[in-house]
């Protein structure tokens, strides 16, 4: 404590003080003097006491930090205690519990990232594998015409996969760190349906596959058009990949007060309790997930949806087939 210059300055004041006032007391008279001693005595204690304490305390949050900083857990030191200290423990308290939470969020972002790289470096092995070893075939010139077109036409079609999936993951890193920014147009429901559904009329034909569509004309939602399409087709292809030859899609819409809705029901496979929990999770596969699923479609419309107000939901039953509820909720002025 007396480490401290402005403690020894104050104790060096006080006691010239208290000097002077004791004799001119013991000038005047002896028994006020010796009164005065006793004073001059109990305050300096008191004033010792209480410095002392202070300094404990400043001591035992000075050893909180250093146990923080070493990464130690946070520990609760506020109290309800009127004073600068206290104000100042509360303070300082408030402060470590938010580095001690950004600490914690920043380890899941490296760790979410590290998750991230390894299922990319994984969805980009398995083709580029592939392609190693058709081109090292096709470099053998004694293989048929029909094997070299055959090679030929799944090296393209590896190499549409991997372009797909490079764009998608940029459009899902762009959207996340809130870099798009959304346009807020009226646009109408059944327009992006329609839109959605024109690249997806040939495979739904090549499966022989039955489509049942009813949206009115007076539904719109406020949104981005373009990123609303694409979260819309992503739903109905991963309904028309599901479902068998011969299967049904049917997408319908409704309004209530609350939110304007797209309804989207296959008669697919359905989707299994294990996996209803995470189809909506970047990468993820389920049981019944074809050989050329990637796991980011659907992973991709909810974040797009749910950057505007707008959410998508799923209800899957074991043999009878899975229902997408894509719901775009009402401003509430």
């Amino acid at each position: 404590m007396l480490k401290n210059k402005e403690i020894r300055q104050l104790c060096m004041y006080s006691v010239v003080i208290s000097i002077m006032g004791i004799t001119i007391l013991w000038i005047i008279d002896w028994k006020a003097g010796i009164v005065a001693i006793a004073m001059v005595f109990l305050l300096l204690s008191c004033f010792f006491l209480f410095t002392r304490k202070r300094y404990q305390d400043i001591r035992k949050l000075a050893y909180y930090l250093a146990s923080v900083y070493s990464g130690q857990p946070t520990m609760d030191i506020r109290d309800n205690v009127e004073g600068e200290l206290s104000i100042l423990k509360n303070d300082i308290y408030k402060v470590t519990l938010t580095l001690s939470e950004q600490s914690t969020l920043l380890k899941k972002d490296k760790q979410y990232l590290a998750d991230t790289l390894s299922n990319i470096s994984h969805q980009l092995k398995t083709p580029l594998t592939s392609m190693f070893v058709m081109a090292d075939l096709l470099n053998n010139p004694s293989l048929p015409k029909d094997k070299r077109e055959e090679f030929l036409g799944k090296i393209i079609n590896q190499l549409k996969r991997i372009e797909w999936l490079v764009t998608s993951l940029l459009k899902l890193s762009k959207i996340e760190v809130q870099s798009v920014i959304f346009k807020k147009e009226f646009v109408s429901v059944k327009k992006m349906i329609n839109k959605a559904l024109e690249p997806l009329h040939v495979p739904m034909e090549l499966k022989n596959q039955e489509l049942s569509y009813s949206c009115n004309e007076d539904l719109f939602v406020y949104g981005d058009e373009n990123w609303t399409v694409e979260a819309i087709l992503n739903v109905i292809k991963n309904g028309i990949e599901h479902t068998p030859v011969g299967g049904r899609i049917a997408i319908s819409c409704e309004e209530t007060p609350l939110y304007t809705q797209i309804v989207i029901a296959d008669s697919g496979c359905g989707i299994s309790p294990e996996d209803a929990p995470h189809i909506f999770e970047r990468f993820y596969k389920g049981k019944n997930a074809g050989a050329d699923s990637i796991g980011i479609g659907l992973a991709m419309s909810k974040t797009i949806l749910q950057s505007q107000n707008a959410d998508v939901f799923m209800e899957s039953q074991i043999g009878v087939g899975t229902t997408f509820k894509i719901k775009f909720y009402k401003q509430i002025i």
